[in-house]
C-alpha cells in the first residue's frame, strides 16, 4: 500500500503568523491524509506539538506514523516554526470532546464536562450525553436533563466505563 505524496501550500493566504494558523495548517492537512484532528495542543512554550487524530477504524501505530511523518514535513517545508517534538497518537477511550457536533456523535455515552461559569453553583458535571439543542449540550445527570451552553464548556470529555 503506497501512499501519494501529499503537497500542501499556503497560497490561499494562511499566513503563520499566530498558533492558531498552525493549528490550522495541521487541521487541513490531517483531515486531507483521511483522518479527523481531535485534538491539538501546543506545549512548553511551543517546543511539543501533540496531535490526536481519529478515523472510522481504530488508529493504529501506521496511522500516527504517516501523520507524523507529513505534518512533520510540512512544518519543516512550509513554516519556519521551530519545535522540538511533535506526537500523534489516537484519542484514546476518554477523549476530548471539542466540537459541537461530537457532542451528537457520542449521545448516549457518559461524560465529564467542566463549565467555565457555575451553573447552580457547579462546574463539573458527570452524566451521559443527551444530544444537542440550539447550541446547547444535553446531558442528563441523575435523571434529570440540564442544558449546558456550549459557549460554557471548559474542557468536555468521554468517561467510559472500564
Amino acid at each position: 500500500m503506497g501512499l501519494e505524496p501529499i503537497f500542501f501550500s499556503l497560497e490561499y493566504g494562511l499566513r503563520l503568523n499566530f498558533l492558531g494558523d498552525i493549528e490550522t495548517l495541521v487541521e487541513k492537512l490531517v483531515v486531507q491524509l483521511g483522518y479527523e484532528l481531535v485534538d491539538f495542543e501546543i506545549v512548553n512554550g511551543g517546543q511539543l506539538l501533540r496531535i490526536y487524530i481519529d478515523n472510522s477504524d481504530l488508529v493504529s501505530i501506521e496511522d500516527c506514523t504517516t501523520v507524523s511523518n507529513h505534518v512533520n514535513n510540512v512544518l519543516s517545508v512550509e513554516t519556519d516554526y521551530d519545535y522540538e517534538r511533535l506526537e500523534v497518537s489516537s484519542p484514546g477511550l476518554d477523549r476530548v470532546i471539542k466540537k459541537l457536533k461530537d457532542f451528537e456523535r457520542f449521545k448516549g455515552e457518559q461524560a465529564k464536562i467542566k463549565t467555565r461559569f457555575a451553573i447552580d453553583n457547579r462546574k463539573n458535571f458527570k452524566g451521559i450525553l443527551s444530544g444537542i439543542k440550539d447550541e446547547k449540550i444535553m446531558i442528563e445527570i441523575e435523571e434529570k436533563l440540564l442544558a449546558i451552553d456550549f459557549e460554557n464548556i471548559d474542557k468536555a470529555r468521554l468517561d467510559p466505563n472500564y
